[in-house]
């Protein structure tokens, strides 16, 4: 935890310490440092309803590892849009990406100016690749993807990431539209991988996520499982499908998944 008096990042311009921020909380319980006593708080009010939220956060991590790591592996993919990266934490994007394929091209996507201070700091591309970061709101799909095509190629299969981000949008159809907007502007052969928390699971993770919406803090949606896999309506899901997280093609020696209420899926774009 940093001294409130010290900023955490490169700059603490425009950034509100008086009140929690989700990008914050979740860093607080990956085990970062780039948070504040409210975060602090907020967090440890979550955990005192809800423990499993930190293995939820773990386990959101793992997934997007190895969706990546099937992207570049598998797929053959160099590009990746990352929107509403989130702070830097281990096992960024570029980072699993880049280890596997160090010519791939990255695109973080925030508006938070926090989240823009630390990724511009920390977040180094390889030599081979590129790394950009984008200061620009999930509102504005057109936005995102005219100051993405700076960096990448977008006539060129691209994936688009999509990481417990859409909780935020509270208008459903709202949502669906942005992912579709985004999606549109990517070729054949490109890939949309959702992470988000889900609603029917777990009660407990309920009552702790209603308890953090009504706290003053912008709000996360919880959405059902056949809400989640909406959003992939029109691609090609890659096996297994939409599942919970820790099911998503996990590594056959570790421990068995277990059930939480995150579900996740990687989808191609025929």
């Amino acid at each position: 935890m940093s001294d409130p008096a010290t900023p955490p990042g490169p700059s603490q311009q425009n950034i509100d310490t008086s009140v929690p921020h989700s990008a914050r909380i979740w860093n607080y319980w990956l085990g970062g440092k780039d948070n504040y006593p409210v975060d602090e708080q907020a967090g440890d009010a979550y955990t005192a309803v809800f423990p499993g939220i930190v293995t939820i956060a773990r386990s959101s991590r793992a997934f997007l590892r190895r969706n990546i790591t099937y992207l570049v592996e598998e797929a053959g993919i160099r590009q990746f849009l990352d929107v509403g990266t989130g702070l830097p934490t281990a096992d960024n994007t570029h980072e699993v990406a880049q280890r596997l394929a160090p010519e791939t091209r990255i695109v973080y996507v925030d508006n938070d100016p926090m989240v823009l201070a630390h990724a511009r700091a920390l977040l180094y591309s390889t030599p081979e690749g590129a790394t950009a970061y984008v200061d620009s709101d999930v509102h504005d799909p057109e936005r995102v993807l005219e100051a993405a095509a700076k960096t990448l190629d977008l006539s060129r299969p691209t994936a688009l990431i999509l990481s417990n981000i859409l909780g935020h949008i509270p208008d459903y159809d709202q949502a669906r539209a942005i992912v579709t907007r985004l999606m549109a502007g990517l070729p054949s052969g490109s890939y949309l991988s959702i992470n988000d928390g889900s609603r029917g699971i777990d009660p407990e993770f309920e009552q702790a996520q209603d308890a953090y919406n009504d706290s003053g803090a912008a709000p996360y949606i919880l959405r059902t499982v056949d809400q989640i896999t909406a959003f992939f309506d029109g691609l090609e899901l890659v096996e297994p499908g939409v599942v919970p997280v820790t099911e998503w093609r996990p590594d056959p020696d570790g421990p068995a998944p277990a059930l939480i209420a995150e579900h996740g899926g990687l989808a191609r774009k025929p």
